[in-house]
């Protein structure tokens, strides 16, 4: 597996690990199997159990079709389907503990999955998945074709974190927060200003900490009032942990 180095419109660069050709594969089998199973339990039915199939002999050619199309239809739009209520996740991908993302370290949404499903007719349609699997081996962000057009990748959720890696602060229950204004900050912006944070302090790069301190300030209305930048972004992390806990 690859690292994926994903940049944020904050110019912060996040490290994850790009899901493997095997991991993509049994994801995409996984699927495969449900929306087969489907189609055939739903072609049972209709053909076998409501003699569909006479129904079929009276009718045009487009007109079967259409009903092909209507009952098959939450086949055809699974991926994008669970994707989109999953958040960049099928079954599939839930089991194999993968996942799209966004790039740019946002989330993805519908319109970016609809792009992946619309480019499905490429990388698995033609040349029997040829095109997707020469797509994810030889691209640097291990991204098939549908991945490109939309700005996504396909990262693991397997690698092996603790809370230094989240942005859980570790908080006593006789906390008492200082800026509660910090809830106008959301769970991404969190984790950002953590990561950015942590690597500014292990390279004691105080201007990095500076810009940080600086922008949370002028985003939140919150004014420093330690007087020192890295006590300040310490009570920030703790200060967001306290109140979406007790939310």
């Amino acid at each position: 597996m690859s690292e994926l180095s994903i940049t944020t419109t904050q110019n912060v660069k996040i490290n994850f690990i790009a899901a493997s050709i095997g991991e993509r594969l049994g994801s995409y089998f996984i699927d495969l199997f449900i929306k087969v199973s489907y189609m055939i339990a739903i072609s049972l039915l209709f053909f076998y159990g409501l003699n569909f199939d006479k129904l079929f002999n009276t009718l045009d050619t487009w007109s079967c079709a259409a009903i092909c199309i209507m009952i098959y239809f939450p086949a055809i739009i699974y991926s994008i389907t669970l994707e989109s209520i999953f958040e960049g996740q099928t079954i599939g991908k839930k089991i194999v503990k993968i996942k799209v993302v966004k790039i740019d370290g946002y989330q993805a949404g519908f319109g970016d999955y609809l792009i992946r499903w619309f480019f499905r007719l490429i990388d698995f349609f033609m040349l029997y998945g040829l095109v997707a699997l020469i797509s994810v081996v030889s691209s640097k962000k291990a991204q098939r074709i549908g991945d490109m057009a939309a700005g996504t990748a396909v990262i693991t959720l397997k690698n092996k974190i603790n809370i230094s890696h989240t942005i859980l602060e570790e908080i006593g229950d006789a906390y008492v927060p200082t800026y509660p204004l910090v809830i106008k900050l959301s769970d991404n912006d969190m984790r950002i200003i953590k990561e950015t944070f942590q690597k500014a302090e292990a390279k004691n790069d105080h201007e990095i900490i500076y810009k940080l301190v600086a922008k949370i300030e002028s985003v939140t209305g919150i004014k420093n009032q330690s007087g020192n930048n890295s006590d300040f972004l310490r009570v920030v992390l703790k200060d967001y942990n306290f109140y979406t806990q007790n939310m």
